[in-house]
């Protein structure tokens, strides 16, 4: 079994969803790998990653609506060292993800056709976000 690792730096425009897919693809296409896993992990706890709706951009939107309200960011928080949207953003990590894993055939991420893959900035401001791709199989 092959093994291909790489991270890539991901530079956000704050509060948002980022589609990630194509990048993620080229990591893939680039392992040479044709069978198997394709494994994301994101190196925060202030952004999340997320498989959604990829056509109708008012699912996304609707989605940040959503966790705006369920996670509002005008709470007493006691955590508020890096400001106040710092921790409604970690509670927003918590309730999503870090991490996903993709199946992979014939050197491809098999994501069903409305699928993509979304980098979620849970912050106000821009960060560059850390993601790890590690694909392995054959």
């Amino acid at each position: 079994m092959a093994h291909y690792q790489k991270m890539l730096r991901i530079s956000t425009a704050g509060k948002s969803l980022s589609k990630i897919t194509p990048k993620v693809q080229a990591v893939v296409a680039e392992s040479g790998i044709q069978t198997g896993v394709c494994t994301l992990f994101l190196r925060h706890t202030s952004a999340s990653l997320l498989i959604q709706e990829n056509a109708d951009p008012d699912v996304l939107k609707d989605l940040e609506n959503f966790f705006s309200k369920l996670v509002p960011e005008w709470e007493n928080y006691i955590h508020s060292t890096e400001g106040p949207d710092d921790m409604p953003a970690h509670i927003r990590t918590a309730l999503t993800s870090t991490s996903e894993q993709i199946p992979v055939s014939r050197g491809r991420l098999v994501l069903g056709t409305w699928q993509g893959i979304y980098l979620w900035e849970h912050r106000q401001h821009g960060h560059t976000r850390e993601l790890v791709v590690h694909v392995m199989g054959e």
